[in-house]
């Protein structure tokens, strides 16, 4: 049975569940969130591993072929590229339909998250480089040290041949384990999917959010089946695009239901590699890369929420102005929440709530109750860019080996 199969499994008998069980019960809900984060620890167990010693594999290659600058050029230019498109879709899909507005709350401000850069770039180089492998959601740090590790193993590869034998037996042994936690968590995805609607159904019991998540789901149904497709088939003379999105389907289904781009990324590494046939060179150098800074879909959504709170409390239009400084400060933020692979979205709305000021600093507030499916539907986005990106990076590196439809795993 194919992987995403499985998942999409779980999923729905993890819904069936949510409205058979009877959810009034505390103890139920409690137990319930805990096993959904049990799973998603269970998802992230081998993550750290795997991307420490597939960077430093990759980098040891990319360097020793002298393929580095050639794949980075490719790698941001996607990145960058993605998230210049997901921003311009989100504003103009919210500028031209204008969604209801938001009843105003009186809940005051509490605690508001932030995006502290000092500590971001701290956080990047540790006292030891070691310290950097015992963090579990920022995965940046790990890539750096691993970088580090593997461009030294290529500036004298006669003298790194013992420690290159350590890593590259270790990557298979990490990859081998990747799947093994991969297919078990397909089984924790009733959890995570059951709990993800107890939490949702209020939310859409309440009906103000349903527009906003409608938008959402068409432009997601309009970046999968008609941009990227489009983007492969122009710049990648790509004969068959859509088997890029067939095989993230996984990876897509895991990331909506978290949340998290984390686990997103173990189920990406694999899916590239066996089904799309991406090396692994690029595979472990590119789709890390991606998952940090590619946050194209946080921004998207990110956009869209900040319009509907303007429109929500004023009835006047924008200026020109306005929406270029929406456009600029949601594509910038995005790059600074690679710390953050669950939550962004929110984290994102809250700092330029209060960048822009104007008496709008609590207006985050309307939003916060529909918070984790709008963390939901940018999770979703940001998988599937890093999927589409890494493959656009591969074919124009030429590192990929096309696989039959009918062997994807």
């Amino acid at each position: 049975m194919k992987v995403w199969i499985k998942y999409l499994i779980g999923s729905v008998l993890g819904i069936i569940a949510a409205f058979i069980l009877p959810m009034h019960i505390p103890a139920l809900e409690s137990t319930l969130a805990t096993l959904s984060e049990i799973a998603i620890r269970f998802g992230r167990y081998a993550l750290i591993p795997l991307v420490f010693f597939g960077t430093a594999m990759s980098l040891f290659n990319l360097r020793h072929k002298k393929h580095i600058l050639k794949t980075s050029a490719w790698t941001f230019g996607a990145v960058i590229g993605s998230t210049l498109i997901l921003v311009f879709i989100g504003l103009l899909s919210i500028l031209i339909v204008n969604l209801p507005r938001i009843p105003i709350t009186g809940e005051k401000i509490s605690e508001v998250p932030s995006i502290n850069i000092k500590e971001m770039i701290l956080s990047v180089f540790p006292f030891s480089g070691f310290k950097s492998l015992t963090e579990g959601l920022y995965i940046l740090p790990v890539f750096i040290f691993a970088a580090f590790a593997g461009g030294a193993c290529a500036s004298d590869t006669a003298a790194s041949k013992p420690v290159l034998s350590v890593f590259e037996s270790a990557l298979k042994l990490c990859q081998t384990m990747s799947a093994f936690f991969i297919e078990w968590l397909s089984i924790g995805m009733i959890a995570v999917s059951c709990y993800w609607l107890l939490q949702a159904r209020a939310i859409f019991e309440s009906k103000v959010f349903i527009p906003i998540f409608l938008m959402l789901a068409v432009d997601f149904v309009i970046v999968a089946l008609l941009v990227y497709p489009l983007v492969l088939r122009l710049v990648c003379k790509d004969l068959r695009p859509y088997h890029v999105l067939y095989s993230s389907l996984c990876s897509i289904i895991a990331g909506f239901f978290t949340g998290d781009s984390n686990i997103s990324l173990l189920t990406n590494s694999r899916h590239n590699k066996e089904s799309l046939g991406i090396y692994d060179e690029i595979n472990n150098f590119s789709l890390p890369l991606f998952s940090i800074f590619a946050r194209g879909g946080t921004a998207l959504v990110t956009s869209i929420c900040f319009v509907t709170i303007l429109r929500s409390y004023s009835s006047l239009g924008f200026a020109f102005y306005d929406v270029i400084w929406i456009f600029l400060i949601s594509f910038v933020i995005s790059f600074a929440l690679g710390s953050y692979p669950q939550g962004g979205t929110f984290v994102a709305l809250t700092v330029i709530c209060s960048m822009y000021g104007r008496g709008f600093e609590a207006g985050y507030l309307l939003l916060r109750p529909a918070a984790p499916i709008l963390c939901s539907f940018a999770a979703a986005f940001d998988v599937l860019s890093a999927t589409t990106g890494t493959y656009l990076v591969a074919v124009k590196t030429k590192k990929i080996e096309k696989v039959d439809l009918k062997h994807y795993i």
